[in-house]
């Protein structure tokens, strides 16, 4: 699942396709690159991308960063409907399905969204198994003297936005642990991002 900025595939193309505006690994000049996926240089499956229309992936307003926004997302009919869709079209082309891996950051909303989409395998298919990974930010040395996480797209953490982000990561791992069958969480970070 991506935010609306990191992917614009529509889930359309043959099995292969690339993720567009995606380039080889270091062809990418500095001032071009903006998300991760600029990176990209596997190509991926098209049904494999959900893009979550509905928050922006830069900015102030429209971000996905509460835990009860990334589950409500996937209490919408219509997006649980696709993502299943999506997951039963992989789930068919298995000869023997032993699990499933599940990686998603812990701080922001996506922490909720990894939580639900846990939720969803865990009652779908009890009897395989569930490894979660559960991803933190690093930290700068003076945001963890405050004790506030650090993110690089904004140096000056509010104590609201770093509340949230201690809350996000919290919920995120007990709903995390509580559907999985094992939790790991990371960080480059010894604590999480947590003092």
């Amino acid at each position: 699942l991506f935010p609306q900025g990191d992917a614009a595939c529509d889930g359309k193309g043959g099995p292969g396709a690339a993720v567009p505006g995606a380039a080889p690994s270091g062809s990418q000049d500095p001032p071009s690159v903006r998300l991760w996926s600029d990176y990209l240089s596997v190509p991926l499956h098209p049904r494999s991308l959900h893009v979550i229309r509905q928050y922006l992936h830069d900015g102030d307003c429209g971000c996905l960063e509460a835990f009860a926004q990334g589950e409500s997302l996937l209490q919408d009919p219509a997006c649980l409907e696709e993502l299943e869709d999506r997951l039963h079209f992989f789930v068919e082309e298995c000869d023997y399905l032993q699990g499933f891996q599940v990686l998603c950051d812990l701080h922001d909303g996506f922490s909720g969204v990894g939580a639900k989409v846990t939720e969803l395998l865990h009652d779908e298919y009890s009897g395989k198994g569930i490894l979660s990974w559960g991803l933190t930010p690093a930290t700068s040395d003076v945001a963890v003297g405050l004790g506030f996480f650090f993110s690089p797209s904004s140096s000056s953490q509010d104590p609201q936005s770093s509340f949230y982000r201690l809350l996000n990561t919290a919920l995120g791992i007990v709903h995390l642990s509580q559907h999985s069958s094992l939790f790991c969480p990371l960080s480059l970070s010894g604590s999480l991002g947590i003092r």
